[in-house]
């Protein structure tokens, strides 16, 4: 029977013999005889003992010799190897391309098979192999049968590991981003052709996690985890974790918004019950971003974005609720992005442009003077009124340039007029960020412009809001006595609708107070007057007066309105009903 170089139930002499027949056919030199010998040997040991399984084939397809690891593979002994048909070893009946493959290397059409295939064992069962057959010569050819399903189960391990969270055991941002991406791809042609999304962010998780730790932060993302899986069963909805405290659910064919909102609407509802986590008692809640729309032409990036955006929509407008996507209001951000991107550069190429609207003497009709109100000429918006980029320009900074540049333009347009009709001086009015008083020396701008310009510091006016003076302490009271002490004009704009502490204001360089418009609403008509506006206006208007200020009416839009605010006693009036901003030639007409 079979010694040690055979293993068990393998006919050492059998494989030798069917060895020896495969190099039979090439002649052999005097005197190598002992040393074929001692090859053929060692072939047979190693084929022997060798861990990967190995069978050597006829020309015909039989198995002439199995080694012990591909019976051990097969779950059969060896000896009932010998004589099998490899295309039954194989399972190659019901494939005919393999089978095809496989009788092109029996047959010398090619060299070399290499396939995987799902082998049946002796006991029913089945194992996935890599199958490679390749010619060693005349005959026999090779056989080797290679196990893969223990790869593929650890590859399948590691892979479950890599794609899924480790606190909630839910699938990851990468998972997700995969099985999004593949509805995106996969709805042409498929179910309804739309998709859902609910990307939702708990509102006041950080809190948790600095004042009861991450242990039990992450503790209540899990009962979180658990009951998005529960909102989501019903409609066999993928629920993921994309990071922090961050999730997400995807409705693949949808069957429109209001699958999606409902949706929504039960994790808020889910999570409107309290957590008992750690011995403690939390209260969570969610703000959800809703995004639902045709598959086709949508992607993965660009869902995730709509739904990122709509998310902080839903923070912006009070948490605790979710927001559907609106295109018309994505589109005014994108806008706003999209200007606030630009506005430094378009400062540098001069994209900007100033319009004066009159301020009018209310007693005689006399033109006192003008305010100056700044233009975007934006290449692709066209023309740009002040509330569509000063609010950026504030944010971002660029104000201070922006404003530095409305200054000397002003300047030096007054300066102009001045030289044109010198009995006729008109004050410019330029107003005044409150990063300008915090982020620029404003003093010195003011100062270097005047010299450069040789516009009279008189015929200045800076306009603040109350906000921006109202408590003024350091460096902006400062700048205020300084400007003051340097002749030019300081003005309270939109007066009435901040601070109105008059007391205060009296120990300021201030000259001058623009009421706001909003007092004047209740002047459009002596049908139908507003007594308490009226009485609003003629206190300041006394008050002002005292302390010698004058006051300036705006939002005038008709004849009534400015005869009820001059026996007020208003100094001077500005709006529609005198005119529009206009351009500097249109004032330059006004002074002939």
């Amino acid at each position: 029977m079979g010694g040690p170089a055979g293993g068990p139930g393998v006919d050492p002499d059998s494989t030798a013999q069917v060895i020896t027949q495969s190099h039979s056919s090439a002649p052999r030199p005097r005197g190598t005889g002992a040393r074929d010998e001692a090859e053929l040997r060692d072939y047979r040991a190693a084929f022997a003992v060798a861990r990967s399984a190995m069978a050597l084939l006829s020309p015909e397809g039989d198995v002439l010799a199995a080694n012990p690891a591909l019976a051990t593979l097969l779950g059969a002994a060896p000896e009932r190897l010998a004589a099998v048909g490899a295309g039954a070893l194989l399972g190659l009946a019901g494939d005919p391309h393999a089978r095809a493959a496989f009788h092109d290397v029996l047959t010398g059409r090619r060299d070399r098979l290499r396939c995987t295939r799902r082998i049946p064992r002796q006991d029913g069962a089945a194992l996935l192999a890599e199958v490679t057959l390749s010619r060693t010569g005349a005959t026999p050819l090779l056989l080797t049968v290679e196990d893969i399903g223990e790869r593929d189960a650890l590859r399948e391990q590691l892979r479950h590991l890599r794609m899924h969270d480790p606190v909630t055991r839910l699938p990851n941002r990468a998972l997700f981003f995969e099985r999004l991406t593949d509805a995106c791809d996969s709805a042409p042609g498929h179910g309804t052709g739309r998709i859902g999304l609910c990307y939702l962010d708990l509102d006041g998780f950080k809190a948790v996690n600095d004042t009861l730790g991450h242990r039990v932060g992450d503790e209540l993302l899990a009962a979180v985890a658990r009951r998005l899986l529960a909102c989501a069963e019903p409609g066999g909805h993928l629920v993921a974790r994309l990071g922090g405290d961050e999730f997400a659910l995807l409705v693949r064919d949808s069957t429109g918004t209001g699958q999606a909102t409902a949706l929504a609407e039960s994790v808020l509802t889910a999570l409107q019950q309290p957590f008992d986590v750690a011995g403690q008692r939390l209260a969570v809640s969610a703000s959800i971003g809703v995004v639902e729309r045709e598959a086709p032409g949508s992607s993965a990036t660009g869902l995730m974005q709509a739904a990122d955006t709509t998310l902080y929509w839903a923070k912006a407008d009070g948490k605790a609720r979710w927001t559907l996507f609106d295109p018309e209001r994505n589109e005014h951000r994108m806008t706003r992005q999209a200007l606030s991107r630009t506005l430094r550069q378009a400062v540098e190429r001069g994209e900007f442009v100033l319009d004066y609207q009159p301020l009018v003497a209310l007693d005689t009709g006399e033109l006192r003077g003008v305010e100056a109100l700044v233009r975007w000429e934006h290449p692709h918006f066209g023309r740009l009124a002040p509330n569509r980029f000063i609010g950026l320009a504030e944010e971002d900074g660029s104000i201070v340039q922006l404003g530095r540049w409305v200054l000397a333009q002003s300047c030096r347009q007054a300066r102009a007029w001045q030289m044109a009709h010198p009995a006729s001086p008109l004050t410019v009015s330029v107003n005044v960020a409150v990063r300008q008083m915090w982020d620029s020396d404003l003093v010195a701008d003011v100062a270097a412009i005047l010299a450069e310009t040789g516009l009279p510091p008189r015929l200045l006016q800076l306009e603040l809001t109350e906000s921006a003076v109202m408590g003024s302490a350091g460096r902006p009271l400062q700048a205020l006595h300084a400007l003051h002490e340097m002749g030019v004009r300081i003005a309270i704009d939109d007066f009435g609708t901040g601070y109105s502490n008059l007391a205060y204001m009296s120990r300021l360089p201030v000259s001058a107070l623009k009421l706001d418009g909003s007092f004047v609403q209740g002047f459009r008509s002596a049908e139908h007057p507003n007594p308490a506006d009226e009485t609003i206006v003629e206190a300041l208007v006394d008050l002002a007066h005292r302390l010698g200020l004058t006051v300036t009416a705006e939002c005038v839009e008709n004849a009534e309105q400015a005869e009820r605010l001059r026996r007020i006693g208003c100094d001077t009036g500005q709006g529609w009903h005198y005119s529009r901003p206009v351009g500097p030639d249109v004032i330059s007409g006004l002074l002939l």
